[in-house]
């Protein structure tokens, strides 16, 4: 029994079981690391599977309520405008009723005077020189002439 108990404690007894050891424990390690990480992989894969799944189910109803949402901003923009627009017109029909604005109007737009008062009209002196160069205008077919008019009326208007 002494040579057992000698050779059970000696160094190259002591560093074998030790390597022994831990030989088992990094074995032991390794293949719960490697199950661990197949279990965490296979989850893992799940995840990313259920997620993309979510972000495909939902990117159109969220894609249909922005626009949606855009297009009620705009539809009130405009009711906004025409709410103003009609606010506009029925106050120029309020003045439209009122005698004395419809008889200055009518004085300016159509230059109607009263009877008894004598209307004048100035006329620019350089729509007077352009009259005159103008007078080439019988050389040219009818209907440039009266194309010439509708623009040069409605420039004066502007």
């Amino acid at each position: 029994m002494a040579v057992k108990d000698r050779d059970r404690f000696s160094t190259a007894t002591r560093i074998k079981l030790l390597g022994e050891q831990t030989a088992a424990r990094v074995y032991r390690s390794q293949t719960k690391r490697q199950a661990r990480r197949s279990r965490l992989t296979g989850r893992a894969a799940l995840l990313a599977l259920v997620l993309c799944t979510l972000v495909v189910a939902l990117a159109y109803p969220i894609r249909q309520y922005v626009s949606q949402r855009a297009e009620i901003s705009d539809l009130q923009r405009e009711k906004a405008q025409a709410a103003e627009r009609v606010e506009k017109l029925r106050d120029l029909k309020a003045r439209w009723q009122d005698d004395v604005y419809a008889e200055q109007q009518i004085r300016q737009r159509l230059h109607y005077v009263l009877p008894g008062e004598t209307g004048f009209i100035v006329v620019d002196p350089d729509a007077a020189k352009q009259s005159r160069t103008d007078l080439g205008a019988a050389d040219r077919p009818w209907y440039s002439n009266v194309w010439d008019g509708v623009d040069k009326s409605d420039a004066s208007d502007q």
